[in-house]
C-alpha cells in the first residue's frame, strides 16, 4: 500500500463555513422578500379596534385582508392566476380613513359610484330600493328626526337626504348602525383609500384589561382566545 495522499478539494467548491453562511443568508433574504411581497400585494393582517361592525366582526378580531382582489391589473400572468373584480355592494372592506390616512377602518360597502342613497328613519334605500342587509342591526330603539334644532351629528345617524355617490368612491357603513362612525358623517370612501376586502378571522382575542402586563396577556392567549372564531370567513 502506497503512502497517503492528501485529499484535494473538488474544483470550484467553496469552504464549508462560507457556504453555510451564504445559504442561511439566502434563505433569510428569500423569506424577507416573500413576506414583503405577500404583505404588499396579496394579504395583510388587520386588528379590529372598535365595535362598529358587531356582530359581523368583534373588537379584538385579527383579520386577513385580501389586497389583490381590487388591485389594478393588466393582462399579464397574475391576472390569469388571481381573481380580480370590482368592489361590490355588501363587501366588507378595510380602508385608510379619509380624515386621517394613518388610521385604518373596516366597514361594509352600501352604495357604489353613481348610486343614489337615502336614509329615512334608519331605513337605508339605494336607487329607490330598500336595503336588505341581514347583518345590519340597530342597538337603540330611538330614532333621531330631521330636526334643525338637533346637532347634525345626531340627525345624520338616522336621516340622510337623497345623495348621489360620486365617481370613484363608495358609501360605507358599520353593521352596528347606531354605533358606527362612517360615511354618514364624513362622506364616501375614495377608491384610492381602499386596501382590500376582509377575508377571514385568523385569531380573536378580547382587549386586555387596563394595567394587565405581558405575562398576563400570555395567559390570556389560552384562556380568552375565541377559538370558535378561528378561520371564520367575513361575510
Amino acid at each position: 500500500m502506497g503512502p497517503d495522499v492528501p485529499a484535494r478539494p473538488i474544483a470550484g467548491a467553496a469552504p464549508r463555513s462560507r457556504s453555510s453562511a451564504r445559504e442561511y443568508a439566502e434563505v433569510l433574504l428569500v423569506a424577507i422578500v416573500l413576506a414583503l411581497f405577500v404583505r404588499t400585494f396579496l394579504v395583510q393582517a388587520f386588528v379590529v379596534p372598535s365595535s362598529s361592525m358587531e356582530t359581523t366582526v368583534l373588537v379584538g378580531d385579527h383579520l386577513l385582508v385580501n389586497k389583490f382582489l381590487y388591485a389594478p391589473h393588466g393582462r399579464g400572468g397574475l391576472s390569469r392566476l388571481l381573481p380580480y373584480r370590482p368592489v361590490a355592494r355588501g363587501d366588507v372592506i378595510v380602508f385608510k380613513f379619509p380624515e386621517d390616512p394613518h388610521r385604518d377602518f373596516v366597514k361594509r360597502v352600501v352604495a357604489l359610484p353613481g348610486d343614489t342613497l337615502e336614509i329615512r328613519d334608519k331605513e337605508v334605500s339605494v336607487n329607490g330600493r330598500r336595503e336588505r342587509e341581514p347583518r345590519a342591526r340597530h342597538s337603540e330603539q330611538r330614532t333621531w328626526r330631521n330636526d334643525a334644532e338637533l346637532p347634525e351629528s345626531l340627525r345624520r345617524r338616522d336621516q340622510v337626504p337623497p345623495t348621489r355617490i360620486s365617481d370613484g368612491s363608495y358609501f360605507a357603513m358599520g353593521d352596528n348602525r347606531d354605533d358606527s362612525y362612517d360615511s354618514r358623517f364624513w362622506g364616501p370612501v375614495p377608491q384610492r383609500n381602499v386596501k382590500g376586502r376582509a377575508l377571514l378571522v385568523y385569531w380573536s382575542l378580547p382587549p386586555a384589561a387596563p394595567g394587565r402586563g405581558a405575562l398576563g396577556r400570555l395567559g390570556d392567549f389560552f384562556s380568552k382566545t375565541r377559538w370558535s372564531r378561528t378561520l371564520l370567513p367575513v361575510r
